[in-house]
């Protein structure tokens, strides 16, 4: 935050240059599974902003004396591309990215369950591809949604975005030319579900008002930005579904057939046989003299 807020970036309808509202966030896209060779990866374009986070672990630690015993070792690295900026930037890490990937390692520290992965380490890749103010609370947003990408429990996601000061107001999610020509910014990393701030950071010089109306709208901003965190882990899973089950096709009734009557066949007349009679032999005169 180099201005001191004399340069005009808001008018009378408090409309800024870039036509948004004093309390509305950048178009914000989040995709999930971007690397396949991650655990977890997500990809966050934020207004101009463009971040890939990829997450590897929990996996064994080198040098093993920085294990720790009791939990896991978040470890983040926090790289802007030389072409991200306008100004070519060197190659080489910059005291700038080391404090921003350890102020994103505490943060996330807070949320996930590192005590269930003692003696390893969980490493988190931010590579900004293209930066136009915000990159680190953009990389933030798109770390946790990462990291629950790859299965690691946490006890919820971190929505992350800056509010500060633009001509005395208080306004949302600067763009590069207000983080430059602003008199103040507030970078905030919060999680909804546990209703906690995991990340607060002040450049700048504010009344306890100012302070007060750029915490609000961040924490109100941080809860859109978290259902669009939500939305799009469940399109991914809604994807792999679709992918994997195979779709059945309805039954359809086939026309019952009548059944067909047999033909009547006449039955067979039956032939009686009749026995021939037989006549007794009529006695002879000889036989009725003997029975005299």
């Amino acid at each position: 935050m180099a201005g001191d807020g004399s340069v005009k970036l808001i008018d009378e309808k408090g409309i800024r240059l870039d036509g948004r509202k004093v309390d509305e966030l950048r178009p914000v896209n989040i995709k999930i599974g971007v690397i396949k060779n991650a655990d977890g990866s997500a990809e966050i374009r934020m207004g101009k902003n463009i971040i890939i986070a990829a997450v590897y672990g929990p996996r064994e630690l080198h040098p093993k004396h920085r294990a720790l015993a009791d939990r896991a070792l978040i470890q983040c690295f926090y790289r802007m591309s030389t072409f991200s900026v306008s100004d070519r930037k060197s190659p080489a890490p910059s005291r700038r990215e080391k404090e921003i990937s350890m102020v994103i390692s505490n943060s996330l520290a807070s949320v996930v369950l590192t005590e269930k992965y003692p003696r390893t380490t969980i490493d988190v890749y931010l590579q900004v591809l293209q930066a136009d103010g915000g990159t680190r609370t953009a990389s933030l947003t798109a770390a946790s949604v990462a990291l629950a990408d790859a299965g690691i429990p946490m006890r919820g996601l971190i929505a992350s975005v800056a509010a500060g000061l633009i001509n005395d107001k208080a306004v949302l999610d600067l763009f590069d030319v207000e983080d430059q020509k602003g008199s103040g910014d507030l970078p905030l990393g919060y999680c909804p579900v546990l209703d906690e701030i995991s990340l607060l950071q002040l450049d700048g010089v504010f009344t306890v008002k100012q302070f007060e109306d750029c915490l609000n709208i961040a924490i109100k901003g941080a809860k859109d930005l978290y259902e669009i965190q939500r939305d799009a882990l469940k399109q991914k899973y809604t994807d792999i579904r679709a992918e994997v089950e195979v779709p059945v096709k309805p039954k359809t009734e086939e026309p019952k057939e009548e059944p067909k009557e047999e033909p009547k066949v006449a039955p067979k007349p039956v032939l009686k046989v009749e026995k021939p009679k037989t006549e007794e032999p009529k006695p002879s005169k000889d036989d009725k003299k003997e029975v005299e």
